[in-house]
């Protein structure tokens, strides 16, 4: 399960075993994804939550499996398989059967700080499962949970996603509600045996383009991750609140477009031009945006779903010597959704096509908003949170999340600062790491 053979001893005593819901679902129950949904099959996010000792104290292995028990009562779909439909040209849904998600139990050499100041962040991925769905889709859990036991007495939990349930955000609320479980909280509903993602979206009008940020791959049938296109490599760093407001004023001298230019449009529009300097001629002039929908809210804060705002951006102009304020900019700037288009594109085929989004051109994905220090027990947040996504194109992803505060006991609060995690082609990413030193990043 784990690929790094040289960094096996980082985590080792890995023990593998399922976890269902305490109550049985029924007969005949089934969960279709939505057209969004299946663009997204390909994809898998990746999150590691870092909880020191005082924050799991008193939480033993049997008291995590009974909140576990109670949790996915709520969220039975995550617990099924996928199958085709034989009426609907083998479009994939998901027949709840209280398989259950994958439980990793693990210990690891290194403390809870030793992790976090890792140079190499890329062994933050040996925290969580490398999962993918397939070839055997009727056997294949849709969510792992990883339980890694540091040195120091804290915990890593790491949430292997299939990003086909939902989106980050989504992910970030399923786990809140674990830790709301592990508390002795219940929702005030009973759960739903008649859940269901909103319908398939039609446009208000005829699509006559296919939309810039997917691509068609594949096919690959019934095994649900597209091979590597390259060598990638991953690596994060954490945005500290004086380094923002350094770059702030730095980049918004001319106060005369954005002013002044906001972390996650300034952090792109950097990494944007970085990359294409380095690219030698081949910029990435258009990119793709992922960001939380703010026009769709969901009003069910346990729903499952892929409600992102996906949009694509063309610069029209050399990116390598543009101002940084003019790609920030276009960030900002981009409100046309391709939802509709993405939508109507699966439909043709939803059985037998794959796409990908993440990294179909250069993506910036704004998870600002995502609530992973949400996850709170006793009232404290994790130390720490990373992501990850896998089954990304040969562009790469840089994906933007919130950093906690650095007092421990308040670290649900942002404090300004934001960690970025860039999953690029290994080749590139030496020179690009000097390239951003320019911006003291």
């Amino acid at each position: 399960m784990k690929n790094s053979n040289e960094k096996d001893d980082l985590v080792y005593e890995i023990r593998l075993s399922s976890v269902g819901s305490a109550a049985i679902t029924g007969e005949n129950v089934v969960y279709k994804p939505n057209n969004m949904d299946l663009a997204m099959k390909l994809h898998y996010l990746r999150v590691v939550y870092f909880l020191d000792k005082q924050t799991i104290e008193g939480l033993s292995p049997t008291k995590l499996r009974e909140g576990i028990f109670a949790w996915l009562n709520y969220y039975y779909e995550s617990c099924g398989r996928f199958r085709r439909s034989e009426e609907d040209g083998g479009r994939p849904f998901i027949k709840c059967n209280d398989c259950g998600m994958r439980f990793v139990e693990a210990k690891s050499s290194k403390t809870l700080e030793e992790w976090i100041l890792m140079e190499d962040t890329s062994s933050q991925r040996l925290l969580v499962a490398t999962n993918v769905l397939g070839p055997e889709l009727i056997f294949s859990p849709l969510v792992f949970l990883q339980v890694t036991s540091l040195k120091c007495g804290g915990l890593a939990l790491g949430l292997s996603w299939a990003h086909v349930l939902g989106d980050a955000f989504s992910a970030s609320n399923y786990m809140n509600w674990l830790a709301l479980s592990l508390n002795g909280v219940k929702p005030t509903y009973p759960p739903s045996l008649n859940k269901s993602p909103p319908c398939n979206i039609k446009p208000k009008k005829p699509i006559n383009l296919e939309p810039s940020s997917i691509k068609k791959v594949g096919p690959f049938g019934d095994h649900w991750i597209m091979p590597l296109p390259c060598e990638m490599d991953t690596f994060s760093f954490h945005v500290k609140p004086a380094q923002l407001t350094k770059l702030q004023a730095k980049l918004s001298e001319n106060d005369s477009i954005l002013s002044p230019i906001q972390p996650f449009e300034l952090l792109s529009a950097v990494i944007w031009r970085a990359i294409a300097k380095i690219r030698n001629g081949s910029e990435p002039n258009t990119v793709t945006v992922i960001k939380k929908d703010a026009a769709s809210p969901i009003e069910d804060a346990m729903a499952l779903r892929n409600n992102q705002f996906v949009g694509s951006i063309k610069a029209a102009f050399s990116v390598a010597e543009a101002h940084i304020e003019e790609l920030a900019a276009l960030i900002h700037d981009v409100s046309d959704s391709e939802k509709d288009q993405i939508e109507e594109m699966v439909g043709r085929d939803p059985g037998g096509s794959d796409y990908i989004i993440y990294g179909s051109n250069l993506t910036f994905v704004n998870m600002e908003e995502a609530d992973f220090y949400g996850f709170e027990l006793k009232g404290l947040a994790p130390r720490f949170v990373n992501c990850f996504v896998d089954g990304i194109g040969k562009e790469g992803v840089v994906l933007v999340i919130p950093s906690p505060k650095d007092d421990k006991s308040n670290a649900k609060t942002m404090d300004g600062g934001r960690i970025v995690t860039l999953i690029l082609p290994k080749e590139c990413m030496v020179e690009l790491k000097e390239e951003l030193k320019e911006y003291g990043l």
